[in-house]
């Protein structure tokens, strides 16, 4: 991507629909005046005067609870360093975007206009009632240290600075697996710190907490070697201080089994690393460019264990491993400090996550056939869904402990299960699923790549390598558009109208032409079809000049779908196709069908839609548990359309018995567990949180998740076509920039699985 593409890409992000990152969303009913006098006067009297007469009631009638502060004076932003407060907020957002969606941590960002320490550390106190927590972030050092060090002597709630210790924690937890996979003592490695700021000084003292020796240890600032007669070293600096004889990164480097770098990128170079022992550890976390290149490192030894900062590369040390996972364990027992054993709580428990089999959904996302603990696996995934219930439970258990812990946990199982709950962020499910597709993409024909949403969707599916975009359309005017969007890849443009595509247009038209011609389809017929987009970007995948393609952006569903069922054809062994829209919503990912295809099926046609849409939700790695939606329970109604509903679940526990499906029931019990448990306790779906369902026709379905779509604001992703031979995908009219880029993420997925078969 261009810098100029990229730049203008990032205005955009940050400044629309509405400027910013995050909001604030009431939790509470408002709708009428009496939700309001509760809300406000006079009903919030009572609250007050309840926290009035007990301070700790806070936690109970207030979002204190559940609320972090991400502070910084802009001192030390990313890579950027000092550019002011206001300059940081858009950091400071992101931090809070992060912390809400890894951990469901609500947070406010607070810039404050304050570069002296005493001024800084007083606003922070005075403003510290507001919050759970306190996450400091991008200040300088040694200010930073001064500043974590006084708040948390001063306030009785959890402060971090996470520059320091997040690296710390995380990199901990890689240097404990690699010394493990390497066969060497910790207690005896000899490491090399390239690096003196609050994140390398934070990292070394965790290193040592874990098993390193001091003496052990060399660390390097700008100006060289930290030697034990430098003069005017800080005091961080002179608790690293060294009296052996090497002066030169290269010098330390020589026989040294371990390099944490946490300097700037390409200071390293290969015979560094070739002079390294045996088995030679190199964290390279400079970002976004390493010490040293991971390819060139792993090209250089054979033997050695690389970490990065980088997420395209194997063992990433990344934060996010760490802060969120880390607060929520500290909120949820109301602890009043992170203190060091809350610390080396995460890193052992990070460690030992590494060291278990992986989820297969991590696997899929990181296109790996087993991920297993090694030289090439030593922290867990970001996107690993285990990290939520394992390391806030370990933060938790070492709060209590350690004695800081204000609300002990008694009961660990409905704790894990709470946190578990927190994973309901559909949009999750987005990430996962662009980040499956750009592990293996696939070449993606865009039939209406003259429309300019159509190829703005095109250009960041390129741009983000989800797939490989064919554009067809008309040339000039798809030219002209990627000009006006900066969009300046080199990617295939087809326009199957000129004399330049005559010869594949025909050659199409034989291979359509001896597919229809007992079907009433003359030559002649075949030709001039093959002229049009849908017809030829249809041919492109019979023929495996195409992997996937997505269409339907600008024209009707049922024009749209008739070529790709003359051309493409059903799987074997599907007698019936449907479509699928993925919903995500605050409760998780829905799958409802069927959206747009059958209009009226019958029982044997809704227990095939309903054994589609339960591949497609495992092709997700989601478990699917089913509801066949009426406006009747259990046969309470003897209509037509509910015994209709009766037959098909029959079928379908007789055909399909480990399906996990079931009704006739109406909406409200399906989606409420207490409800149908309470009422229906013999329901297959008893205990089972519903995330399928399957419609009677496609009225109530199509309806169903465009009501969603615009009043609650829930993402769809869909119709996704299911039962096809190939990874066709048709777009609901108009469909948006962003639905487009799933939908063809999901082609590209399509595309993967069907390869497989």
């Amino acid at each position: 991507m261009s810098t100029r593409k990229q730049k203008r890409e990032a205005l955009e992000y940050h400044s629309k629909p509405k400027p910013g990152k995050i909001e604030v969303v009431p939790t509470k009913k408002h709708s009428s005046q009496r939700d309001l006098s509760l809300a406000y006067s006079p009903g919030v009297a009572v609250p007050c005067l309840e926290i009035a007469e007990n301070k700790n009631d806070v936690y109970k009638y207030t979002a204190k609870g559940n609320l972090v502060a991400v502070i910084s004076n802009g001192t030390a932003v990313l890579g950027l360093g000092n550019i002011g407060p206001e300059a940081s907020k858009p950091v400071m957002e992101g931090k809070g975007l992060l912390f809400k969606i890894f951990a469901d941590i609500d947070v406010f960002d607070i810039e404050v206009d304050a570069t002296d320490v005493d001024k800084f550390v007083e606003t922070v106190k005075a403003i510290a009632p507001t919050f759970g927590g306190i996450n400091l972030e991008d200040i300088k050092a040694p200010e930073a240290f001064e500043i974590e060090h006084r708040l948390k002597e001063e306030l009785d709630i959890p402060v971090m600075h996470d520059d320091q210790h997040g690296t710390a924690i995380i990199s901990a937890a890689a240097l404990k697996n690699a010394c493990e996979v390497a066969k060497k003592d910790i207690s005896k490695v000899q490491i090399v710190v390239s690096g003196a700021g609050a994140a390398a000084i934070s990292c070394t003292r965790m290193y040592i907490k874990i098993g390193a020796k001091p003496e052990n240890i060399v660390m390097l600032d700008s100006k060289g070697v930290i030697h034990k007669d430098r003069e005017n070293l800080t005091s961080q600096k002179a608790e690293f201080a060294t009296s052996k004889n090497v002066n030169t990164l290269e010098e330390a480097m020589k026989n040294s089994d371990v390099l944490i770098g946490l300097s700037k990128g390409g200071i390293v170079t290969s015979a560094m690393v070739k002079s390294m022992a045996k088995n030679p550890i190199v964290f390279a976390m400079a970002n976004p460019d390493p010490e040293i290149e991971y390819d060139i490192a792993i090209k250089t030894r054979d033997d050695i264990i690389m970490a990065t900062g980088r997420s395209d590369h194997p063992n990433q040390v990344n934060n996010v491993l760490g802060f969120p996972f880390i607060f929520r364990g500290a909120l949820d027992v109301r602890a009043t400090a992170i203190n060091e054993e809350m610390k080396l709580a995460a890193v052992h428990a990070l460690a030992d996550l590494a060291k278990t089999p992986v989820p297969e959904q991590v696997n899929i996302v990181y296109d790996e056939i087993n991920l297993t603990f090694g030289k090439h696996y030593i922290i867990p995934k970001p996107f690993d869904p285990r990290l939520i219930y394992e390391i806030p439970p370990a933060i938790a258990k070492a709060a209590m402990d350690s004695g800081v812990a204000s609300k002990p946990i008694t009961d660990w199982d409905k704790y894990r299960d709470e946190l578990m709950e927190r994973l309901g962020t559909g949009n999750k499910v987005v990430r996962l699923l662009h980040n499956r597709a750009k592990n293996n993409p696939k070449r993606v024909v865009f039939a209406e790549a003259d429309h300019l949403d159509v190829l703005k969707a095109a250009q960041i599916v390129n741009d983000e390598k989800i797939g490989f975009p064919i554009l067809l359309g008309d040339k000039e005017i798809i030219l002209e558009l990627k000009e006006e969007i900066g969009f300046t890849a080199d990617v295939p443009i087809i326009d199957p109208k000129t004399p330049e595509e005559k010869d594949r247009r025909y050659r199409f038209a034989e291979k359509y032409w001896e597919a229809r011609q007992r079907k009433g389809i003359k030559l002649l017929d075949a030709q001039k079809w093959m002229r049009e987009r849908n017809y030829f970007a249809a041919m492109m995948v019979n023929e495996g000049e195409a992997d996937a393609l997505i269409t339907g952006q600008t024209r009707n569903y049922a024009t749209v779908i008739k070529p790709m069922l003359e051309l493409i054809g059903m799987a074997k062994g599907v007698t019936r196709i449907a479509a699928t829209n993925l919903m995500l919503t605050k409760r998780g990912p829905m799958f409802l069908a069927d959206t747009t295809i059958n209009v009226n099926p019958t029982a044997k046609q809704l227990a095939k839609i309903s054994q589609l849409t339960a591949s497609l939700a495992k092709m997700f790695n989601i478990k699917p548990n089913m509801a066949v939606l009426s406006y009747s329970n259990f046969g309470a109604s003897q209509s037509e359309n509910s015994k209709k509903i009766a037959q098909a679940i029959k079928y379908i526990h007789r055909f399909l018995p480990n399906v996990i499906i079931d009704g006739e029931v109406q909406a409200d019990f399906a989606l409420n567990p207490e409800l149908l448990k309470k009422e229906f306790p013999f329901s297959k779906l008893v205990d089972k949180k519903v995330n399928v369902l399957i419609f009677p026709n496609l009225d109530s379905a199509n309806i169903t998740y465009k009501l969603m779509k615009e009043l609650y604001a829930a993402e769809s992703i869909g119709p996704i076509m299911l039962g096809m031979k190939k990874p066709v995908h048709i777009l609901q009219l108009g469909a948006s920039v962003d639905e487009m880029v799933n939908m063809a993420a999901v082609a590209v997925i399509d595309a993967q699985e069907k390869a497989k078969i």
